[in-house]
């Protein structure tokens, strides 16, 4: 049987149109799948953009609700306050108006003072104007005693008398209420007991002068103001006449000057109590009493 050669071209043509048209749909197909692989992805972009969008408010409304929070004032706690009150008062007390007391605390547990406070504790104490009254005074019943007869008689002996006088108590002020102190971390200050029987006061406050209370808040033996009286009355030496040099009158100095610490310790503990007393009553008797009205 011979089959015409047209019957191949038509054969040929047909074959050639149906691959072609599965090629197109192959293409198509393709290209549908990237267009879907691509609104896919666009979408996914769409969305994570509105979600920044939608998280960029809270965001800002938390910075800004963090901004407008006020900050903590900066002001000073109760409690530093009235340590600074406390001290202001230590400072500005004088017995009887005049008599400087500052180195006298009304309370156990008081801050201990820095190396600075210590040396203003020095400075009040020595340069208050008080001071060179009471070396003047000491000074003139030195001289009506005739003490240190080598300072002689007359203005200059007065003279010699007042500045050996002064030296003492600014010397004994330096070391037993800064350099010791600072030395071997120890309070110079009186601590007040204010309560109890009038014997365990006096023995508590006597005793004060051989006990301190160190800065970490114990207590140790006093070599502040036992090392303080020596070496002041050590250093008096230089200054004093030669017939008052020598170890005998430095320890005769060094004595006298830890005596009248214990004494003045007992006049510290007791003199609040005499004084509301004092001017309590003093104060009853000013005021008026109350008149009756006439019916």
């Amino acid at each position: 049987m011979k089959v015409n050669g047209r019957f191949f071209l038509i054969l040929a043509i047909c074959w050639g149109l149906c691959a072609r048209t599965g090629l197109a749909q192959n293409a198509q197909s393709t290209i549908s799948t990237e267009v879907n692989a691509q609104q896919q992805q666009s979408a996914q972009t769409n969305s994570a953009t509105q979600s920044e969008d939608a998280a960029k408010p809270e965001t800002s409304n938390q910075s800004s609700t963090q901004s407008s929070k006020p900050e903590p004032s900066k002001t000073t706690p109760p409690q530093t306050r009235q340590e600074k009150e406390s001290e202001k008062k230590e400072r500005s007390d004088r017995m009887l108006g005049v008599l400087p007391r500052f180195g006298v605390v009304d309370s156990q547990d008081a801050p201990p003072l820095t190396p600075g406070g210590k040396f203003h504790l020095f400075a009040r104490s020595a340069f208050d104007p008080v001071s060179f009254g009471i070396a003047g005074l000491k000074a003139g019943i030195s001289q009506a005693q005739n003490d240190s007869q080598g300072y002689g008689q007359g203005a200059a002996g007065y003279g010699k008398r007042y500045g050996s006088a002064f030296a003492d108590q600014a010397s004994s002020s330096f070391f037993s209420n800064f350099f010791y102190p600072v030395l071997f971390k120890s309070d110079p200050r009186y601590f007040r007991l204010g309560q109890g029987t009038f014997k365990h006061r006096f023995g508590y406050a006597f005793k004060q002068e051989f006990v301190a209370h160190t800065d970490r808040g114990g207590r140790t033996f006093n070599s502040s103001n036992v090392l303080g009286a020596f070496s002041s009355g050590a250093l008096s030496n230089v200054y004093y006449p030669q017939s008052d040099r020598g170890i005998g009158p430095t320890m005769s100095r060094a004595g006298y000057a830890l005596a009248y610490g214990g004494v003045g310790c007992v006049v510290n503990e007791f003199y609040p109590d005499i004084a509301r007393k004092l001017f309590h009553k003093r104060k009853k008797d000013q005021t008026p009493a109350p008149t009756s009205r006439e019916q």
